[in-house]
């Protein structure tokens, strides 16, 4: 009887020395506690009338973010959390988003268009929240607060084609006639401010200022109007698909070919080759600040990977680039803002302090030209390139041109 109660006391306490070596292997094999996501807005025109650009755009954001939150684990194990929004490339939207940016406690924001951004501007500013446009013009970094431009503005796309017409296409003699075309937002705008600003200088005569609307289906009108001003060339700032409109109606007209067009970067995208047609904006010039696809530059593979995986559609199109390189700036912002002040405590000013303005020479991956933070000056890149459709296809035509600071005070 003693030696059965000794074999049974010796087998519960083989029980209890396996259960607890088991609480102690699951005990040890337990995940970590995740640490608490860092929350970001961003806000594309992926519906409305300018979605041939906000769509590419909006996936190519979050394209970059799933990225960096699946592949590269996020920043020091803290995800990325995207309050991403579409504002229709409507103003009022716009306004809207920018209040819920800032009630739900976003660390910083971004946009897709200076013309979203102008709206949204005013309230960000109010509330010290800070963010950058892709595509920007001189009104939202002029004076400086706390909204910045990713590459640089409108009026420097016009200063970088205008030198290039000068030295590199115009042989007359005198000076050429140049005519604005311009959408009747920021975008036309910027245009306009650095043209009005410069032309004497450059030795262009600026002979008329022409504006169209996002909406508009023919510009046979106005240019009519510019045919007795004998021009030598046509700058149009606005997206692609008015782009489309006006140079077709240029055609139309007789005056393309035979006169130069360029475009400043807003309009100036796959998007308007397959809208206005590959025979029609043959040889037209335009200026962007983004490499292209079949450059050979680090950050090219992973994006093209992502790209063809879930959005093949978009291959090819350089706002998908642009887009890609945005959030990849916002990450990089994030991350230095958590390596000088800590994870636990950021907030919309300690990330523009510690992280968007300790930016410098950072890479994208030679996407665009490098990002760095100056002092008055709140274009975070500042090059751009010269590039003409040939075979329906955006040929770079120059290296990278650099966009000095133009001061529209």
């Amino acid at each position: 009887m003693r030696k059965k109660t000794i074999r049974v006391l010796s087998g519960l306490m083989c029980l209890v020395l396996v259960a607890t070596l088991l609480g102690a292997c699951t005990s040890t094999t337990e995940e970590p506690e995740a640490k608490a996501p860092l929350k970001i807005g961003m806000s594309t025109p992926s519906t409305g009338v300018a979605a041939e650009k906000g769509a590419p755009m909006g996936h190519a954001n979050l394209d970059c973010i799933k990225y960096v939150n699946e592949e590269l684990g996020g920043i020091d194990g803290h995800k990325i959390e995207v309050l991403w929004l579409d504002n229709g490339y409507d103003a009022s939207k716009s306004v809207t988003i920018i209040k819920r940016f800032v009630n739900e406690d976003c660390l910083l924001f971004t946009a897709a268009s200076s013309g979203q951004m102008t709206a949204m501007m005013g309230i960000a500013n109010e509330n010290e929240l800070s963010g950058f446009a892709a595509f920007s013009s001189p009104n939202l970094t002029q004076p400086p607060q706390h909204i910045y431009g990713q590459t640089p503005d409108y009026g420097d796309d016009w200063a970088a084609f205008a030198k290039y017409y000068m030295d590199n296409i115009w042989k007359g003699s005198g000076k050429p006639k140049m005519a604005l075309h311009l959408l009747d937002n920021s975008t036309g705008a910027g245009a306009k401010m650095a043209a009005e600003a410069g032309a004497e200088e450059l030795g262009i005569e600026l002979v008329a200022i022409k504006e169209h609307s996002a909406t508009t289906t023919s510009e046979i009108a106005s240019l009519t109007t510019l045919l007795k001003e004998e021009i030598d060339v046509l700058y149009i700032s606005s997206t692609p698909a008015p782009t489309a409109i006006v140079i077709k109606s240029a055609v139309e007209l007789g005056m393309y070919p035979g006169i130069t067009i360029g475009c400043g970067h807003a309009g100036f995208t796959k998007a308007l080759v397959d809208l206005a047609g590959a025979d029609i904006v043959d040889g037209v010039y335009g200026v962007y600040p983004t490499v292209g696809w079949e450059d050979d530059v680090p950050a090219m593979a992973k994006m093209t990977e992502y790209c063809q995986e879930y959005h093949p559609g978009d291959y090819g199109n350089m706002d998908y680039i642009i887009s890609w390189a945005q959030s990849l700036i916002a990450v990089e912002i994030l991350r230095l803002a958590v390596e000088n002040a800590g994870a636990d405590n950021l907030t919309p000013q300690v990330v523009e302090e510690q992280g968007l303005k300790k930016l410098k020479n950072f890479d994208v991956g030679g996407l665009h030209g490098p990002v760095t933070y100056v002092p008055g000056d709140n274009r975070l890149s500042k090059s751009v390139r010269v590039f003409q459709i040939q075979d329906g296809v955006l040929e770079p035509i120059t290296g990278w041109v650099e966009a000095p600071f133009i001061n529209y005070e």
